[in-house]
């Protein structure tokens, strides 16, 4: 599933190409990926996208109605979550495009280019809303703290709260937005911490490091264009390099980068979890 800087160089490729362009029409291929009004007019249709906002692993595309003003604090949106095999894809005039079966809505811009959603699982999805107040208030209430803005004080606070495994704490988006199964094993093996450590035991020190390690991790991830495992490609088609320098995800059974000792397989929660038992102590 598209992480954190997976997404966010989703939203830096949109920003690029579809920003400031008008959508022409709006081609809905399957109506039920789409919560809430399906209308191509709730899908942006005759608006110009203003911007691209990103809270965790989400999207939004941020439009403007055409010859009527509205608060630019609350203008209509499209919020999209990628899910497991989506993509959000710009493909320029120049470039053919074939939609197959799992292409499910299809954005046609004033340049001639188009912004295509597609997704083989269909675990993503789109909500319409009239407004981004009506998206904060609503959809994005329910997530914690972007893990790039997130304060090692609000990230103590929450890890207090809860008995659950550290790894748990940090793969639940309402406590934290944004990290999934590769960058939890990768910041918890950068911070020397045991991925079934209680979250209630993690110090004051413990928390700004993780949050300290976090950003860099994060940040050199989006640098490097996010990880592709399987589907992933950014808002041009392009794959990630970040898998690359992965190290403990995906690693089971091969040695440590640090100590050479074999990293450890465990289930931590339902999630595959591999660590350094040497390290992570």
């Amino acid at each position: 599933m598209p992480e954190l800087p997976e997404v966010q160089n989703v939203c830096l490729g949109l920003a690029d190409t579809v920003v400031g362009q008008t959508i022409a029409r709006v081609s809905v291929r399957r109506r039920d990926i789409v919560h809430g009004p399906s209308k191509p007019t709730h899908l942006l249709r005759g608006q110009t996208v203003t911007r691209i906002d990103r809270l965790g692993k989400q999207i939004a595309l941020i439009g403007q109605p055409l010859g009527r003003e509205t608060s630019p604090n609350n203008p209509p949106c499209i919020c999209i979550h990628l899910g497991m095999t989506g993509s959000l894809r710009y493909y320029p005039k120049s470039t053919p495009h074939k939609p197959d079966n799992h292409t499910h809505i299809i954005w046609h811009l004033t340049d001639g280019g188009r912004l295509v959603f597609r997704d083989p699982r269909r675990f993503g999805g789109l909500w319409t809303f009239d407004s981004v107040t009506s998206l904060n208030q609503t959809r994005w209430s329910k997530l914690g703290n972007d893990a790039l803005k997130i304060t090692p004080a609000s990230l103590h606070a929450k890890l207090l709260r809860t008995r659950r495994p550290i790894k748990a704490a940090l793969l639940d988006q309402a406590v934290l937005a944004g990290l999934g199964n590769i960058y939890v094993d990768e910041l918890l093996y950068r911070c020397e911490m045991l991925p079934m450590r209680l979250g209630c035991d993690v110090t004051r020190r413990e928390s700004q490091r993780l949050v300290r390690q976090m950003r860099s991790l994060l940040g050199k991830a989006i640098r490097l264009g996010g990880s592709t495992l399987r589907d992933y490609v950014d808002a041009s088609g392009q794959s990630g390099g970040f898998q690359h320098l992965h190290q403990v995800y995906g690693r089971s059974g091969q040695p440590c980068p640090s100590c050479a000792q074999s990293l450890a397989c465990i289930t931590v929660s339902g999630r595959t979890t591999v660590y350094c038992e040497n390290c992570q102590s």
